[in-house]
């Protein structure tokens, strides 16, 4: 397990829980989907549902959340989000509430640029759907996770820079984090941010996005932290044509640039039980340096 108060799931489980409280789909196959996620445990249910299991209690308020927002917020977006179906209560000795939406189907973008059939596409789309996103209303919307001021992970990115620095250059990342810190604060209103923006939490076919998921990080602030993607996920070639679709100012780039430096945090916390996680850090750290350095 990746931390150390999380909560075991299996599909068994599932199939306890979907079972008494939603008898309608019991006879439906159930199989655990393989995911780099850290906060939910994913099984898809027959053919067009997802069950979407809190492992913690830190993330048990992303149920709520996406149930009551992401109706809202769908109409506005240009591309497909989550669709909240259902609310499942606690049971069977798991001690949480949990989701069922629908099924989306496509697979993750490749971090490999030469993979990618018009990486410049993706660009342009996931840029489309933040600059749609940041003119939802806000009206009664939560803060979001990454939209506060860049300056509350100071600390924790000095943390997890000591703790990688036989993964990293130590002493070029930190440069580079406190170019970004320099960089003026958002003093505009509050806008809505998904806050989260990494492979696993983008679906694409053809080339083209497909859909944004996973919105337990979204909420409303420093429209800045979506500017993490072009590092995250996107490559050197196709960053520019992200940022000119996500109509991301010379201060908001930089302070995005950041917040990719922010997933140095999982270098060293990941290395052991999430490989896949510890490579975003990795790479987003790389990304962000070798931009830097030129």
């Amino acid at each position: 397990m990746m931390h150390e108060n999380e909560i075991p799931t299996d599909a068994a489980l599932v199939r306890q829980l979907i079972t008494h409280q939603f008898p309608q789909w019991a006879d439906l196959p159930i199989s655990s989907v393989d995911s780099a996620g850290t906060e939910n445990a994913i099984y898809r249910l027959g053919d067009e549902l997802a069950v979407r299991l809190p492992r913690m209690e830190d993330a048990v308020g992303q149920v709520e959340f996406e149930q009551d927002r992401l109706p809202r917020l769908a109409p506005a977006l240009p591309t497909a989000v989550p669709e909240p179906i259902a609310v499942g209560r606690p049971g069977h000795g798991y001690p949480f509430p949990w989701a069922i939406s629908r099924w989306i189907d496509g697979s993750h973008p490749t971090t490999n640029p030469d993979d990618a059939s018009d990486g410049h596409q993706l660009a342009r789309d996931l840029g489309e759907f933040v600059t749609a996103l940041r003119k939802a209303e806000t009206a009664g919307a939560r803060p979001g996770y990454r939209s506060v001021p860049l300056r509350t992970r100071d600390a924790s990115v000095r943390k997890w820079t000591a703790e990688a620095a036989d993964d990293i250059d130590a002493p070029a990342l930190l440069s580079a984090w406190e170019q970004a810190l320099d960089q003026p604060e958002w003093d505009g209103p509050p806008r809505w941010t998904h806050g989260d923006l990494i492979p696993g939490n983008i679906l694409v076919d053809d080339g083209r996005l497909r859909a944004v998921i996973d919105f337990g990080a979204a909420g409303v602030g420093d429209p800045a932290c979506d500017a993490m993607a072009a590092w995250t996920l996107l490559s050197a070639r196709t960053r520019e044509t992200y940022r000119v679709a996500g109509e991301f100012d010379d201060a908001a780039w930089a302070r995005g640039r950041g917040w990719a430096l922010t997933f140095v945090s999982g270098i060293d916390y990941y290395r052991h039980t999430n490989p896949a996680m510890a490579e975003l850090g990795r790479r987003a750290v790389s990304e962000v340096l070798a931009e830097t350095a030129g």
